[in-house]
Formats: C-alpha cells, structure tokens, sequence
C-alpha cells in the first residue's frame, strides 16, 4: 500500500495584485437630478448649488459582422470588425 501525497495549497495568481482601496474625499451634496436637456447628473449641495463631481470619460463602440463565400451559399466565411471612441 502506497501513501497518498498531501495536496499542496497553491496561491491563486490574482492575490498578488491585490491592494488596499485609495483614499476617498466625501463630497457634500445633498441631492441628484436629470439635467432634461443634456441627460446628465446634476449633483446640488444644501444650499442648492452645483457641486463638481470631477471629469468622466466616455466612450462608444461599434461591432459590424461580415459574410462571404464563393457562391453565395452557406459554409461562409465569417468575420468581424470591432471599433472604439474615447473621449
């Protein structure tokens, strides 16, 4: 009869990028609203002003599918174009 070897508990790879979260500034604002004509946040402190809430990217994508074959029949050969926009 042969001994089984014991496992051996390995570290999973994300563990070492792990760090601590930065330090966050709480920003007073006491209420949000839909700016109706630019769809975006408005963040008001109690007094009813704006408050800055910092810069945000934005971005799109775009995904078009193409498909080709000799005679137009199935068995096509499939492929795609990707595209992207950041602000």
């Amino acid at each position: 009869m042969t001994a089984l070897a014991s496992p051996t508990t390995v570290r999973p790879w994300g563990t070492g990028r792990l760090a601590p979260y930065p330090t966050t500034i709480p920003l007073p604002h006491a209420s949000v609203s839909i700016d109706p004509d630019t769809q975006l946040g408005t963040f008001l402190d109690h007094a009813g002003r704006v408050v800055e809430m910092g810069k945000h990217g934005t971005s799109t994508g775009t995904e078009t599918t193409t498909s080709t074959s000799s005679d137009g029949q199935s068995g096509n050969d499939q492929g795609s174009d990707q595209g992207s926009d950041t602000d």
